[in-house]
């Protein structure tokens, strides 16, 4: 991979992961202009690396917020561990009970097949996208309305229920629909974008080393440790710009969410829905 192709990638990933518009949608249109395979090993170590770069983009961005809310005492710290807990538990549930449905009925526990190859269809993440762009469109004018910062075990688990909705469906923005679930459910945006990024948080490093695992598997005999200490080098390149793009891509979603402007990313994921299915065309 060359510098422009890896600052392309980490530009589209940093923007798609943190902007409720989908990474997976983006990064794989750039990586079929490109004329890139995304099951080289190349580019799952370059994804794995991503992914990192935009998990140390929320917390440096999120940090001073999160340590004013929520670890300011011992208190306001177990409240906010326990609805953390709730949330994951309920996507793990939620998203465990998908893979096996997916697997069972419809992969019919074919040995050769994975989820990650079905969910790869580029229909279903149009899909997925014009999903999250209604979600999102439905849930500003919800936020429009009174809004609370309480944030209880009720709307905390629902959260986690349609997070673990966004798992299998690539296109189905995570930041997207865990926010709006949120609005939907009356917290108020600046709440419901610290919660859904706290949960990404969490999330996030299972992820990191589900690729990474993936990755060694794909990498047999003595030349294993020699050729991912080869990718380290883009690797690393990548995350810091991806790091820099996730800054900036928080930025412009928290103004947008402050200024009522959620719709507006509602109507970009509808309209990459159909850009996206006259692609495939």
């Amino acid at each position: 991979m060359t510098f422009g192709q890896i600052l392309v990638l980490a530009i589209v990933q940093g923007f798609g992961e943190l902007l409720p518009v989908s990474s997976s949608a983006h990064v794989i249109v750039a990586e079929k202009l490109m004329g890139l395979d995304p099951t080289t090993p190349e580019m799952t170590m370059l994804l794995v690396m991503l992914h990192t770069g935009t998990m140390l983009a929320v917390l440096a961005y999120f940090w001073r917020a999160w340590r004013a809310r929520w670890f300011g005492s011992r208190t306001a710290f177990m409240s906010f561990a326990r609805l953390v807990v709730i949330a994951t538990a309920a996507t793990g549930v939620v998203g465990l009970a998908l893979l096996v449905l997916i697997q069972r009925v419809v992969l019919r526990g074919a040995v050769h097949h994975d989820v990650e190859d079905l969910f790869g269809n580029v229909y279903i993440i149009a899909t997925g996208l014009a999903a999250a762009g209604i979600l999102i469109i439905v849930s500003a004018r919800r936020a429009r309305h009174a809004l609370t910062r309480d944030l209880d075990p009720r709307r905390a688990a629902s959260i986690g229920i349609v997070q673990g909705l966004c798992l299998p469906f690539r296109g189905f923005s995570r930041s997207g629909a865990t926010i709006s679930t949120g609005l939907i459910a009356g917290i108020d945006r600046a709440t419901a974008e610290d919660f859904s990024f706290a949960l990404a948080v969490v999330l996030t490093p299972p992820v990191i080393a589900r690729e990474a695992w993936r990755l060694l598997r794909a990498q047999h005999g003595a030349q294993a440790p020699a050729s991912l200490l080869h990718l380290a080098g883009p690797g690393l390149t990548g995350m810091v710009l991806s790091l820099v793009a996730g800054l900036v891509a928080l930025r412009w979603l928290s103004r947008w969410l402050e200024r009522g402007r959620w719709h507006l990313f509602g109507f970009y994921c509808l309209a990459a829905s159909l850009a996206l299915f006259w692609f495939v065309r």
